[in-house]
């Protein structure tokens, strides 16, 4: 029986966890809670209760800043 649990690669899905972005970016996982939750967010995705971090718009985001 095979038990590998398949996962995919950071870079390859449209939306990440917090801690999937936090990890990506080397930003801590309470500055980009605090950043999700800043009106007109640009990179959140409101699913029910959850967050997940739009992977694109937040390299997008990120990218155009020199400070956060």
């Amino acid at each position: 029986m095979d038990h590998t649990i398949n996962t995919t690669p950071t870079h390859l899905k449209m939306t990440l966890t917090i801690k999937e972005a936090a990890e990506y970016s080397n930003i801590g996982i309470n500055k980009i809670d605090s950043m999700l939750r800043t009106p007109n967010c640009p990179f959140v995705l409101f699913v029910g209760t959850k967050k997940p971090v739009k992977h694109r718009e937040f390299e997008d985001y990120i990218q155009s800043r020199t400070q956060i």
